[in-house]
């Protein structure tokens, strides 16, 4: 049994980590860090809780280590961690710029320790189908691809008020931006250049709140975006192919079905419903034919079965600190276009420059 130690209880502890955790074999939430509350200990009964990072870091039965704390907050505490010689698992952006992340790969390889991002949508059932399809090449050649988180939200935050700060790592570039990213680097690989555009649609002063990045590859752009004033939300997934289209709308149920549970029980976890699965249409004698998509089922408790299966040298991470880095880069070069007006061709030479991070955790 592997005890883990959850560091914050906001919404990405108590939602996504503190669920999962508790739901895979082999793997036990053993402890949260809560500065001033006792949340975790209400839903988590028998629970251990610590006030500080140097009282968990302390408890030498842990043996993997969550950040789920506010992002600009990832890159000092998983330092910390890492530092001490812990596994560590760290909500995404795995930091808010690369030059952390290469710091956060060194320390890691150094005290030869687990480090991984979590990026749990690479488990979401839209997107498991979306590589399905690209593998069976249901579309033929593939000529564009589009990917979009957009949301109906014009009120500015008021509960997570970091999220509308640039200081605490708020904005829509670093909250969505990660998971487009690292889902566009698993299908597609490195791109050539990149364009985009980071703006503030809402009302009043803020944090970008409205993305469209844009991935060049060799015949083909990919198109990433997210806005908070989509009303009805358009498709989260469209490709477009030789031989036909896919549509894809609404989300993965996951993140809604665990903001009402401690634990998953449900044999159906990660099924969409019939009404919700996507379609594919394709081109017939200058017609076309539509083909409903029954959906890969998704399921984010895999991402945590592959850490559980790293730390027990099974397996390797079933996401890497060169993941993490690679998002960051990216979102990088994306806000440098947005900038400057312009195409930004992408240098990944850098990788190995900066830290070798290709030979690494």
């Amino acid at each position: 049994m592997i005890r883990a130690g959850l560091i914050g209880f906001g919404m990405a502890g108590r939602v996504f980590h503190a669920p999962l955790l508790s739901s895979v074999e082999g793997l036990e939430l053993a402890a949260v860090m809560e500065r001033t509350s006792n949340k975790a200990a209400e839903r988590y009964p028998g629970i251990t809780v610590y006030r500080s990072l140097d009282a968990i870091l302390a408890d030498s039965s842990l043996g993997l280590f969550v950040v789920a704390t506010p992002n600009g907050t990832h890159y000092a505490l998983a330092k910390e961690i890492l530092s001490a010689g812990k596994n560590v698992v760290v909500d995404k952006p795995m930091s808010v710029t690369s030059a952390e992340a290469a710091e956060l790969i060194r320390l890691a390889k150094k005290h030869n320790v687990l480090l991984a991002p979590f990026h749990n949508r690479r488990w979401d059932s839209d997107f498991l189908t979306v590589q399905k399809l690209l593998h069976e090449g249901s579309l033929g050649r593939l000529v564009g691809f589009e990917s979009r988180f957009d949301r109906w939200r014009p009120a500015p935050l008021t509960e997570r008020m970091w999220k509308e700060k640039t200081e605490t790592g708020g904005g829509t570039l670093l909250d969505l931006g990660p998971h487009l990213a690292d889902q566009a680097l698993m299908l597609f690989g490195l791109p050539e250049a990149v364009s985009a555009d980071v703006l503030r649609e809402k009302d009043g002063p803020g944090v970008d709140d409205a993305i469209t990045v844009r991935l060049r590859y060799p015949g083909l752009m990919v198109t990433l975006g997210a806005n908070a004033l989509s009303l009805p939300a358009g498709a989260r997934f469209h490709l477009r192919g030789t031989k036909g289209n896919y549509w894809k709308y609404g989300l993965d149920p996951q993140e809604a079905a665990l903001t009402k549970i401690t634990r998953i029980d449900d044999p159906a976890w990660g099924q969409e419903p019939s009404t919700a699965w996507g379609a594919l249409h394709v081109g017939v004698d200058g017609g076309s034919v539509t083909h409903p998509i029954p959906p890969v089922r998704g399921d984010y408790r895999l991402y945590y079965a592959g850490i559980r299966d790293a730390l027990l040298g099974k397996a390797p991470a079933p996401v890497t600190g060169r993941d993490g880095w690679r998002a960051a880069r990216l979102l990088e070069w994306a806000n440098e276009s947005s900038n400057k007006g312009c195409e930004i061709v992408c240098d990944w030479s850098a990788e190995e420059k900066e830290q070798g991070v290709a030979n690494s955790q």
